[in-house]
């Protein structure tokens, strides 16, 4: 027995319509399940479904989600309002195909005898600082690749690179390859300072560390919509996750479809 989940935006056009659809689902005698969900319903925008991932992120390997967008087009939400009654019934009738994406792991190890921090991001990591600006060693498995100076770092998944880091010069990728990027903010060019100035592209077998000049900077990190202060950092460590983040598939939605209809489509 399928058992189900509705996360939603909270504004009133989304909230209603998450109470619709967990009616009739209900009707459908499938089970509402908070807890335990086999499917979890994002109702709003690629925010909201940010929402979602973090929530359910502990069962990423039993829990696969699917959005419906309730404002602008949403770059995770497949779906519309007008469409939720033949949702509703796929859902309920048919089986949905699974379709993975890869996620980016952050481990951030402060000084000697602190906790490492471990977290999983679905769209990128950022790394910035109120203090002037990032200064830091970047290695590329192991080994010193540059110093960077600028006003920070974005670290994003094949998914994500269509958000911050497109916002930043980075290029799009297609999610089915198992990679990170680095993309560069504001970076410091002279004389005296130089960095490679370009987006880099790692597969999974790459890992990045982040290691600060200063120990007594203290650096905003941003998991996706979620930003940390952290002071004493030692090393940020970014590699492709051993998880991934598992897509609900009723209909084909192909990602350069997607990546067209949320940057290139015509609306008028």
């Amino acid at each position: 027995m399928k058992k189900f989940s509705i996360t939603s935006k909270g504004d009133e056009k989304s909230n209603k319509l998450k109470e619709d659809i967990k009616s009739y689902l209900l009707e459908f005698n499938l089970v509402y399940d908070k807890e335990e969900p086999d499917l979890v319903i994002s109702v709003g925008g690629d925010g909201t479904f940010l929402e979602a991932f973090h929530t359910y992120i502990h069962r990423l390997d039993k829990t696969a989600f699917i959005g419906i967008h309730t404002g602008h087009l949403g770059f995770y939400a497949d779906w519309v309002p007008k469409e939720m009654e033949k949702l509703i019934i796929e859902i309920a009738k048919n089986p949905f195909q699974v379709v993975e994406y890869p996620l980016l792991e952050v481990k951030i190890f402060p000084e000697e005898g602190k906790q490492v921090d471990r977290f999983l991001a679905l769209n990128e990591c950022s790394v910035k600082t109120a203090d002037g600006s990032v200064v830091l060693d970047l290695l590329i498995k192991g080994e010193h690749f540059e110093r960077f100076r600028g006003d920070g770092l974005c670290i994003s998944t094949p998914s994500g690179s269509t958000a911050y880091n497109k916002a930043l010069g980075g290029a799009i990728i297609h999610p089915s390859l198992e990679s990170i990027q680095i993309a560069e903010m504001a970076s410091i060019n002279n004389r005296v300072f130089r960095t490679i100035g370009s987006p880099l592209i790692l597969p999974k077998h790459h890992k990045c560390e982040l290691k600060p000049i200063h120990d007594d900077r203290s650096f905003l990190i941003t998991i996706d919509h979620i930003t940390k202060t952290y002071t004493n950092v030692k090393t940020i460590e970014c590699s492709v996750a051993n998880e991934k983040i598992r897509f609900a598939r009723f209909r084909s939605f192909p990602f350069w479809k997607r990546v067209h209809d949320s940057f290139v489509a015509d609306e008028r």
